[in-house]
């Protein structure tokens, strides 16, 4: 099948090639040699052309497709019949071009799964009498005894025989978080484990496993997509029974077969055949220039349409990786910073929620100290000595002892959330919990609402996740309908009902989305990350891991089309016009071959508008004041670890006297001069630049507000610390003191996610993932 589709393309290159080379060398030969040798060169390039028109013709049939190619193989027969070798020849090389860039412009990858099914495990470890052999996962069966080791795929569902299983499932649910499955729980094939070795006792084979069933899926799926039917064709349905009364009235009334093939060669349906195709090539260049790919203009136009939005939650609104969210000490308040003890005994850990919670540690610029005499044990957590201390990380009874009403108060707040929590224990007492979840994306409500002005009616999201979860998350980006707790089949069944209703989108990044990108309508795959089953799946792949260019693409796409019903339109209301003329006798073929040349150039440059900026670019800043916004973006991402440590520093710097007070009061000093420095900067380079982007009057004072609001909250703190410093004792200082970093803390909060959503966006440098 790969090698007919490679004949077919370089046939139609070929084609091209020699039309255009033919028509070329006719008027060479009629110029040097003689009119009747160029004439009989061009009728050569009518018959060849003709050969390969009446096979789509045919081929057209077959589909139950009847449109414009049948005008332009009368209009070539008719030329050949009348002798107008000159406009046949013209006929060709436009036939022949408008098929090469329809078919580049509307060739779609084969949804063959080919990413899926390499990820489908391909061998098992299974436990025989003689010991243990690795055989082919088809040759599993099930009550088989098999060992998972470290890093590798479940091959066959099962239940976990002994001890504990931690895996990764993301590759069927789509959550980012580890999961501990005891033994005795069911084992789904697909997961990867990211524990320690465990034992395995199937319960299927490989055909009936879990990840078969989503790989047959998506090929159910993208099977019963039904056609669809392209604009030009649309038009075609019309322009064709309009062309042939025409033609033939023009005959009957003249009795001339020559005032026919006059009207077959001005309505040869360029505009329909090159004008559309034009007009998505470059809607699919505008897309590929904003780091999204988009598998053809059929998958464009489709888009265009949309009207209803499914969407996955993990990895798409969020981030798709857990991260640090909140330290919270225990009661009382351990000695030491917890996170800094933590962090340090992790970075020899491998497990996903130690790089986590070192990156957190990275990001709120901790100095970290190399660990010594470490253990891990999968399933239970690390142990440590970090600097003269005792540290366990993990789980509560791993950490060491703790109050339990506290633990209850801590993991009921984690549950609410959905949040994960990982203990702390300092010389055998939890010290701290380290809270762990899956961020939104910075931009993900800004996206929906702009998908919302492009013409979404309706956002659904579809997750695997709990209710209590989802919920939150689809509030806050706006979403119309929340369907929790979903299986890949669920999700499939959801996006067939929706599609059925309406045009429909189904944005998502994981395997288990794949099936569900092939039944919508028009599938859309988050592929930053690298190349995964949903990719192949989908009919559009964003590239840069930026939710908004989902809104961008939609804009571009809708666009596109409303330029190239402009461009056909335009382009047959032309060619009706000289038509009619030709009707009446006004125009003769080669005259009327030359004016549809003009009538396509015409055509042909109201399509190439797609390549300008429209409505769905919005100002950008360049150059200086670009490369400014960026680095007033990496102060922002500095920055914001810090403004979330305020909380914090709050209560360490109105906590008792000594030197961990002092610490705290240095380090809240330290940020103070690092924000007002920043803050001005805003204020004398950004601002400015921004208000020229944007226009009008005073588009920044509204934020040039915030920045007195935040100028007057960090006055007033430095003035609290000077008071407190005189006055350690000072019960109402320290109050005041605590309120007003807590206020500060709020405001800034607040402040730099709009200037994220207005501002930066201006200059395409926020990193949805990098908070």
């Amino acid at each position: 099948m790969n090698t007919r589709n490679a004949l077919i393309r370089h046939g139609h290159d070929m084609l091209f090639a020699v039309t255009a080379a033919g028509l070329a060398a006719g008027a060479v030969a009629r110029w040097t040699v003689g009119p009747d040798i160029g004439d009989a060169v061009w009728l050569l390039v009518t018959v060849l052309a003709l050969g390969p028109s009446a096979w789509w013709v045919v081929d057209g049939l077959r589909h139950r497709r009847f449109g414009s190619d049948v005008i332009a193989m009368l209009a070539l027969a008719g030329t050949l019949a009348v002798g107008e070798a000159f406009a046949g020849a013209v006929i060709a090389v436009m036939l022949t071009g408008g098929r090469l860039l329809e078919e580049r412009a509307g060739r779609r990858a084969r949804r063959d799964l080919g990413a899926l099914l390499s990820l489908a495990p391909r061998v098992a470890h299974r436990r025989t009498a003689d010991g243990l052999d690795t055989v082919d996962v088809a040759e599993v069966r099930p009550g088989d005894r098999l060992l998972v080791r470290s890093g590798e795929t479940v091959p066959v569902d099962g239940q976990v025989e002994h001890g504990s299983a931690v895996l990764d499932e993301s590759t069927l649910t789509g959550e980012p978080l580890p999961v501990e499955r005891p033994a005795g729980e069911p084992v789904r094939a697909g997961t990867v484990n990211s524990g320690g070795p465990f034992g395995l006792r199937a319960t299927n084979d490989a055909r009936s496993s879990t990840y078969a069933g989503i790989v047959r899926l998506a090929e159910e799926a993208a099977a019963e997509n039904s056609p669809f039917v392209r604009l030009a064709d649309r038009y075609s349905a019309f322009f064709l029974p309009l062309t042939l009364l025409l033609a033939g009235a023009a005959w009957l009334a003249a009795g001339d077969p020559v005032r026919a093939v006059a009207v077959l060669v001005v309505a040869t349906p360029c505009p329909l055949i090159i004008a559309a195709p034009i007009a998505f090539v470059s809607g699919l260049s505008r897309c590929a220039r904003r780091g999204v790919v988009v598998k053809g203009g059929g998958a464009l136009e489709r888009l265009a349409g949309a009207r209803v939005l499914l969407f996955d939650k993990t990895g798409t609104v969020t981030t798709g990786r857990p991260a640090l969210a909140a330290v919270v000490p225990a009661e009382p308040a351990p000695p030491g910073d917890p996170l800094t003890l933590a962090a340090s005994l992790d970075q020899v850990s491998p497990h996903v929620l130690a790089s986590a919670i070192v990156r957190g540690a990275a990001e709120r610029e901790l100095r970290l100290t190399e660990p010594s005499d470490v253990t891990e044990i999968p399933g239970q957590g690390v142990r440590g000595t970090v600097n003269g201390h005792r540290v366990g990380v993990g789980k509560a009874s791993w950490a060491g002892h703790a109050d339990t009403a506290w633990l209850d108060r801590v993991r009921r707040r984690a549950a609410a959330r959905g949040e994960i929590t990982v203990f702390v224990g300092v010389d055998g007492r939890v010290a701290a919990v380290l809270l762990l979840r899956d961020r939104v994306r910075p931009d993900a409500p800004r996206t929906f609402r702009l998908l919302h002005r492009a013409g979404i009616v309706r956002t659904v999201m579809l997750t695997g996740d709990r209710a209590e979860v989802a919920g939150p998350i689809a509030e806050l980006v706006g979403a119309d309908a929340v369907h929790p707790g979903l299986t890949p089949a669920g999700k499939v069944e959801i996006a067939r009902a929706e599609s059925a209703r309406a045009a429909t989108v189904m944005v998502g990044d994981g395997v288990n989305d794949a099936p569900a990108l092939a039944a919508a309508g028009v599938g859309v795959a988050l592929g930053a990350r690298g190349a995964t089953a949903s990719s192949e799946a989908a009919d559009v792949v964003i590239t840069v891991d930026r939710l908004e260019r989902l809104a961008e693409t939609l804009a571009i796409a809708r666009r596109t089309r409303s330029v190239a019903r402009q461009s056909v339109l335009a382009g047959m209301g032309l060619s009706v016009a000289a038509m009619v003329a030709a009707a009446f006798g006004l125009l003769a073929p080669a005259v009327g071959a030359l004016l549809q040349e003009g009538i396509d150039v015409a055509a042909i440059l109201s399509a190439l508008r797609v390549l300008g900026p429209g409505r769905d670019r919005t100002p950008r800043l360049r150059g200086d004041e670009a490369e400014l916004v960026r680095r007033l973006d990496q102060e922002h991402r500095a920055l914001w670890p810090r403004i979330e440590r305020l909380p914090a520093l709050a209560g360490a710097v109105t906590g008792s006297p000594g030197r961990e007070r002092d610490a705290a009061a240095d380090s809240l000093t330290d940020f103070l001069a690092d924000l007002t420095a920043h803050e001005r900067t805003d204020e004398r380079l950004l601002y400015p630049a921004v208000a020229r982007a944007l226009g009008g009057v005073d588009p920044t004072g509204p934020m040039s507000r915030g920045h007195t609001e935040i100028a007057e909250l960090t006055r007033r703190v430095g003035a609290l610390l000077t008071e407190q410093e005189a006055d350690p004792a000072s019960p109402e200082t320290a109050d005041d003191l605590r309120r007003t970093v807590q206020e500060l803390h709020a405001v800034l909060r607040l402040h730099f996610a709009q200037e994220e959503e207005s501002y930066f966006v201006l200059a395409d440098v926020h990193d949805p993932a990098a908070r």
